[in-house]
């Protein structure tokens, strides 16, 4: 791959001379670049902002995070999803805490072992904060490379990604760190996704077969993606006298710990619905409002009807919780908080 020896010569200055102001490339301590990089995953930079900022300053380093309960840990992550992240960045603060003595470990085996790290997150930390040669390779950089070599090959391959992870940890220069963060910073700007590729302005395009070739905006292949599962739901959003019904989901599973809403399987019609809640020990007193939401996870795509009832006592198997312990207290993760919007845009 003699084109990516071309890499860090072209890169770095073009990185150095103006890149994005992200609050998490002012520092190059591990932790809060551990934080962004599992933030990061699968969610918007400006949506991570204030995430970050918050968490940091309710957690400032891995002690504090390795003590948090979980419901506080919980609602600082609400809203960002794919909780299993927050589970796993308290379970590793826990191991650096036990076997470091709260020392971030610095050698990118170690990082990797830690629950919740993968290849590109020990290798984005270990570069990013230790300058090591450790390539980060995620979907960005994938989509660089396979223009950058006219590459066919699907990204999403596992044989792909070792390929192009094995090039770059072969090109790597002394100054690591940068060079990851002009990676990053390509495939996010000039050579991002869902948008036409800025070649013109691109530091890399005397030497990018993609562009030399018209082959660019067809770059990068992926395999056929499978059909989601749908899953229908009715979701009961039940108050009595300013409180409303929550319970816990199973500690395994999808959203595993976290608070919800009751709700069955299936689109129940309504005196199938208030049949249900009757059978939860509750009495229905007034039908509020419906409305239909859906959510997307990985493989599940959940088809929702919420119904807002008022019944006439807080009984039933659930913890009732006011409007205020709501917002401060319980995490909602966003399939469910989408209802509760609901009642605090009325």
């Amino acid at each position: 791959m003699q084109i990516l020896d071309k890499l860090p010569e072209a890169l770095l200055p073009w990185y150095a001379a103006g890149h994005r102001d992200l609050p998490w490339r002012q520092t190059r301590q591990p932790y809060p670049i551990w934080l962004s990089e599992i933030m990061l995953q699968q969610t918007r930079v400006e949506a991570v902002k204030g995430y970050y900022s918050r968490f940091l300053e309710a957690l400032p380093n891995v002690e504090a995070l390795a003590e948090c309960p979980d419901e506080v840990l919980h609602k600082l992550w609400e809203g960002l999803g794919y909780y299993s992240r927050v589970r796993n960045l308290k379970k590793a603060a826990q191991v650096i805490v036990r076997d470091y003595d709260g020392v971030f470990p610095q050698t990118y085996q170690q990082v990797l072992a830690l629950p919740g790290i993968g290849e590109y997150t020990a290798g984005a930390v270990c570069s990013i904060a230790f300058n090591l040669p450790t390539p980060a390779v995620d979907g960005n950089v994938l989509r660089v490379c396979s223009r950058l070599l006219d590459d066919p090959a699907p990204i999403d391959l596992p044989a792909t990604k070792a390929r192009i992870r094995e090039g770059l940890a072969a090109v790597y220069p002394e100054n690591a760190g940068d060079f990851t963060q002009a990676l990053m910073e390509l495939g996010a700007t000039l050579c991002g996704p869902n948008r036409k590729p800025e070649c013109s302005l691109c530091p890399c395009h005397s030497f990018c077969l993609g562009y030399q070739h018209n082959t660019a905006e067809n770059l990068p292949v992926k395999s056929p993606k499978k059909e989601k599962r749908q899953e229908n739901r009715t979701v009961f959003i039940l108050s009595c006298d300013g409180r409303y019904a929550l319970e816990k989901r199973p500690q395994t599973g999808l959203l595993a710990g976290l608070w919800q809403f009751p709700n069955v399987a299936g689109h129940l019609p309504l005196d199938a619905a208030l049949s249900q809640v009757e059978q939860m020990g509750l009495r229905p007193r007034q039908v509020l409002r419906e409305v239909s939401r859906k959510h997307i996870f990985t493989h599940i795509q959940w088809d929702m009807k919420g119904l807002y009832l008022e019944v006439s006592d807080t009984a039933g198997n659930f913890q009732w919780f006011t409007a205020e312990e709501i917002r401060t207290q319980a995490a909602l993760p966003t399939a469910f908080r989408q209802f509760w919007e609901e009642i605090e845009n009325v």
